[in-house]
């Protein structure tokens, strides 16, 4: 993991072991001994810097409620370790027998825009059942998060419990962060969170969603968590979406991997490497993912991964991957947290294996078929290398007196977003421009009625992949 320093108008220090604090703790020298002090020093936009230690004294209770956090973040502060998870730790506190209770104590509170970098988050608790809805002291036992402008970076959620939701985190936006281990009713590892390149690993619920349950997780790796109902991996319920991820080995009764219903229903799936298929999304796999190690907890993947350049760059934030690699190598992302750093081709190595293709980069601008497209511009028009009659062309332009002008037809397949273009002169310089784009792909053929066309013409065309 990285950890990256940014400029703010004042720094304000912490060491658990220095002899002399001093408020305002603007030096090493005069470093606060616990988080929470140097926080309410601070003011808005300022950093703060923690070195190494296991921070466990200290905390606030925020709006009224009962639960005690190890560290509020009750301002708009960066709160960043000096030297990474492996070395910085904030830890809670679980009741010794149960893992929820009267006397817990949260990891982190962080406010709107508040920023939490380079920690292990670790022991966090909530307190128990209360009457009504959910409270503020039930829910994220590692990390509340006000929403999602609250920022958790380059973190480690490990062993923390919730009564209800995320007992991992809540609410919030995590990035670059490792998610193992954690508990809660629903949401073992996240609930309503937005995560991008993220290992969620080993959660447990003791309903539904031991990963995660609602929220967005683009180029995630979701592996071995569980679901006492169903949703062992992840349960969208009315609004979970999965971009660039992979769901495997995840364990429940009952949709072992993802929540199936509600992401037919409501949310998403695409691009993910997940089983079973989900027809609720575009150009997601079922293969094994292929990872080093799994069993030792490895999830790089293997050089012949079938989630090598099978992701959707535009669903990529940040560039750099769980690593601080580069997050996209060979010009396509990879589903998953970690991006394989030396590819041979330039395709999805799924889509090459679907083929028979070999993923050495050799058969990428060859046309198979020859039927004048190579296998590149096959893959991104979703055509059939290996099918001459499937292939990107125009079919007709027919006159229509619904609406006057011209309709367009063109070869197509479903999942594939075009963009159409016309010209009434070849000379002029651009001799096309653009009159639709994002027309969804019909299984076939798709058509659109140009309504300019009108005049005695003539009218080019031409279709392109979006």
């Amino acid at each position: 993991m990285m950890i990256f320093f940014h400029a703010s108008a004042t720094v304000r220090y912490v060491n658990v072991n220095n002899p002399g604090p001093a408020w305002p703790y603007t030096s090493w020298v005069t470093a606060a001994t616990n988080i929470q002090d140097a926080v309410d020093a601070a003011n808005p936009g300022d950093q703060i810097w923690v070195t190494n230690g296991v921070y466990q004294t200290g905390g606030r209770t925020v709006n009224g409620d009962s639960l005690t956090n190890r560290v509020a973040v009750t301002k708009a502060v960066t709160v960043q370790s000096v030297n990474g998870p492996t070395v910085t730790t904030i830890q809670g506190y679980q009741i010794p027998g149960t893992i929820t209770g009267d006397g817990a104590v949260r990891c982190v509170y962080l406010t709107n825009s508040a920023l939490l970098s380079g920690f292990t988050l670790t022991n966090g608790a909530t307190s128990g059942a209360a009457a009504g809805d959910p409270k503020l002291e039930q829910v994220g036992g590692g990390a509340y998060c006000n929403s999602a402008s609250s920022v958790v970076s380059n973190c480690v959620l490990v062993g923390n419990a919730a009564y209800t939701w995320g007992g991992g985190a809540i609410y919030g936006l995590l990035k670059n962060s490792v998610i193992r281990g954690n508990a809660a009713a629903s949401g073992g590892g996240t609930y309503l969170c937005k995560l991008y390149n993220c290992i969620v690993v080993s959660n447990m619920a003791a309903s539904s969603g031991g990963g995660a349950t609602r929220g967005t997780l683009n180029n995630c790796t979701i592996i071995g968590n569980s679901a006492s109902t169903y949703g062992g991996g992840v349960d969208g319920s009315s609004d979970g979406v999965l971009n660039n991820c992979i769901v495997f080995f995840n364990n429940a009764p009952a949709n072992a991997n993802y929540f199936r219903g509600s992401f037919n229903a409501y949310g998403s799936v695409n691009y993910c490497c997940t089983i079973p298929f989900s027809t609720n999304g575009i150009d997601n796999i079922t293969n094994d993912p292929t990872f080093v190690n799994a069993a030792a907890g490895d999830y790089h993947l293997q050089s012949n991964s079938p989630c090598i350049n099978a992701g959707n760059n535009a669903y990529v934030s940040g560039t750099n991957d769980l690593d601080g690699n580069p997050r996209i190598k060979g010009g396509t992302v990879d589903a998953g947290a970690y991006e394989y750093q030396t590819p041979t081709s330039v395709i999805s190595y799924a889509w090459l294996q679907q083929y028979g293709l070999p993923t050495d980069g050799t058969a990428d601008y060859t046309d198979s078929d020859g039927d004048g497209m190579n296998n590149w511009q096959e893959w991104r028009t979703g055509t059939n290398p290996t099918n001459a009659s499937s292939v990107l062309k125009m079919a007709s332009a027919t006159l229509t007196n619904n609406l006057p002008g011209l309709v367009v037809t063109w070869q197509s397949v479903s999942g594939i977003n075009y963009f159409l273009q016309s010209s009434t002169n070849l000379t002029a310089q651009p001799a096309f421009s653009t009159i639709q784009s994002n027309i969804a792909g019909q299984a076939g053929t798709t058509s659109y009625t140009d309504t300019t066309a009108t005049t005695g013409g003539p009218y080019f065309y031409r279709v392109g992949v979006q």
